[in-house]
């Protein structure tokens, strides 16, 4: 088994190479990092990233993943397709970037597409769904494969989100408590490390609105550099027209998805905002994003003295000004501390991964409502044990 052998990289001078990968809400791609973690008697050192990079999805396999979240539906035959699609295409991108960087990954630790999450709402409780088989990950890989992350936190009754809070407190080693770091993803989501305890939770829609918007009114896949947004004004009557949904403002532990921010809302929103002009209208959803983070802090133990953000969102100035005009305290890229905030998650991946090999119970009910004292993840074996 590999076990042994991951174990003893895990605790060797060289550490454990391992391929964080993933695939967001916008599914343009693969997120490869490639990440080396040591682990001593003293505890986790902090990741090393020694590279990371999206890798595009072929067109047609984008299409069909994009297809499938904006709401199009998908048989069991297509869904099955998808599953090994994805797999080889995660699979290939991590030796894509693994080889371009001369690098030979130890372990992939896989987070998958995610292609539905409870919204909290699901009157039979809390499921979520990730795609890309890791056995194709592993057999095109090369290496063993961690994957399936959430399964055990929503077995173990946890909303299964966001388990980047069981990781956070390695991928920012070294940075002074107490901590919040604000991921803008497709959803946007806190976490708040303290001395002895840690707390999370999603607060809204971020790139999954903003991104929506802008396919939908500028024909473009985002708005760089948040550029139409800036020309705009924020209208208070379209910010409370989208932030006018029972998940915002919910009190923790709480978690949602594309099936509850997903076409359907976003269509909605769109036909009763059409008048409003698409400057205004990507103005107002930047204020929007910034607001349902910054009302998100009342529920943290203690006031954090800044925010860290990562994500997709960092990029978007008008964001980043709204969080600190609202929230009254610096909002700061992870940058800043030497994380990069658009490989976050996979190096949050990468991290969960490694702790699943050194057989780590992460789970606690301050993060996501589950019991204590779950390992996330399975593991497997591979074509190549060394």
């Amino acid at each position: 088994m590999p076990w042994e052998s991951l174990r003893k990289r895990l605790h060797g001078p060289e550490g454990l190479r391992v391929a964080g990968v993933l695939s967001g809400t916008s599914a343009d791609g693969v997120d490869v990092g490639l990440v080396r973690l040591r682990r001593s008697t003293g505890g986790w050192e902090p990741p090393e990233l020694d590279a990371f990079r999206t890798v595009p999805f072929e067109e047609g396999l984008g299409q069909r993943v994009r297809g499938l979240l904006e709401g199009g539906g998908a048989g069991v035959r297509e869904l099955a397709l998808l599953h090994r699609d994805l797999g080889l295409a995660f699979g290939s991108a991590v030796r894509e970037v693994a080889g371009a960087a001369g690098w030979t990954p130890d372990l992939v630790a896989s987070h998958g597409q995610t292609v539905w999450h409870h919204d909290g709402a699901e009157p039979t409780g809390p499921a979520s769904l990730q795609l890309g088989d890791p056995s194709r990950i592993a057999e095109t890989a090369g290496c063993p494969v961690a994957a399936d992350f959430r399964a055990a936190d929503l077995a173990a009754g946890g909303e299964g989100a966001p388990v980047s809070a069981y990781a956070d407190d390695v991928v920012f080693a070294g940075v002074p408590r107490p901590l919040c770091i604000l991921n803008l993803g497709g959803i946007a989501n806190l976490t708040w490390l303290g001395e002895d305890g840690a707390l999370a939770f999603d607060t809204g829609p971020a790139g999954a609105l903003l991104d929506g918007l802008a396919r939908a009114r500028l024909g473009e896949p985002m708005d760089r550099e948040g550029a139409a947004a800036a020309a705009g004004a924020v209208r208070e009557e379209v910010v409370a027209r989208i932030l006018d949904h029972p998940f915002v403002g919910a009190e923790p532990p709480c978690s949602t998805g594309r099936d509850a921010f997903g076409s359907t809302w976003l269509g909605a929103l769109l036909a009763d905002l059409e008048a409003v002009p698409t400057p205004d209208l990507l103005a107002s959803a930047a204020e929007a994003v910034a607001r349902h983070a910054v009302g998100g802090l009342r529920w943290l133990p203690e006031p954090p003295r800044e925010l860290l953000v990562a994500g997709g969102g960092v990029h978007h100035p008008g964001v980043m000004a709204a969080l600190e005009r609202l929230g009254g305290l610096p909002a700061r890229a992870s940058q800043q501390v030497g994380v990069n905030p658009d490989a976050r998650e996979a190096l949050v991946f990468a991290v969960l991964g490694a702790r699943l090999v050194a057989g780590e119970a992460v789970t606690h009910p301050a993060v996501t409502g589950a019991r204590g004292g779950r390992i996330l993840g399975i593991l497997v074996p591979g074509p190549v044990l060394r």
